[in-house]
């Protein structure tokens, strides 16, 4: 490093960071649908809830993405990039053709009749994956990072089918599913800027102890002799 265009109390620093190959911002939707969920426990009577048991309009959903964890797919994976040219303000420009694969889990929920106590409970989850192709300038080795803006879901349809007494009664959905992501490639480098260390700011003094505060007195009663009786 150089000591080079220094003012007093500066220094040379270097500092690990990421540099920002692209970015761009993407909205998604997916439409899925869930088909043969058991329909759970009655927390009241302690036997499989039955279709009579909820209302069909108070079927709702939750996404969120995988954790990547024990048997769930990772989150984000990116299947290849292929260079691409794009003639982009008459320069003819390398580009990659970035396949994203992303992986949801999406949880159903119904509200209970009023007699079984109104409750809200989940029916159970569903793990699905979809892909997406984007264009990016990520050129090998840079790293593809996909975050959520905002993650919804909505029920489209959904039917309870009574099936038999032997077996529990199933809950079929279809459900419509909204991403709005934030897309980076990235690269890790190390920087080296003209910089002052940061100090700590002052400590804040504790405020005094407060005056004592006399309570008003009553003049006209206290101390006045001259308290004349009407009785």
């Amino acid at each position: 490093m150089n000591d080079k265009n220094l003012s007093e109390g500066q220094e040379l620093l270097c500092i690990n960071a990421e540099k920002v190959y692209d970015w761009i911002t993407k909205e998604t939707t997916f439409d899925l649908n869930i088909t043969n969920l058991e329909l759970p426990i009655n927390p009241i009577l302690g036997i499989p809830l039955e279709c009579g048991d909820f209302d069909i309009n108070t079927v709702t959903c939750k996404v969120t993405p995988t954790t990547g964890l024990d048997l769930s797919p990772p989150p984000v994976v990116v299947l290849k990039r292929v260079d691409k040219d794009f003639l982009i303000d008459g320069t003819l420009v390398t580009l990659q053709q970035v396949t994203i694969q992303k992986s949801f889990e999406v949880t159903i929920f119904i509200d209970l009749a009023p007699e079984f106590g109104g409750a809200t409970i989940e029916v159970g989850s569903v793990e699905f994956t979809r892909c997406e192709q984007v264009v990016l300038c990520a050129p090998k080795n840079t790293d593809i990072k996909v975050s959520y803006t905002d993650l919804d879901c909505f029920v489209c349809t959904a039917t309870c089918d009574p099936t038999t007494t032997a077996t529990a009664d199933e809950l079929n959905v279809s459900v419509s599913v909204r991403l709005c992501q934030s897309i980076q490639s990235t690269f890790n480098v190390t920087l080296e800027i003209s910089a002052e260390f940061c100090e700590p700011r002052d400590v804040l003094p504790s405020p005094p102890c407060p005056a004592q505060t006399i309570p008003s007195q009553c003049p006209l009663v206290f101390s006045n002799n001259n308290i004349e009786n009407n009785d």
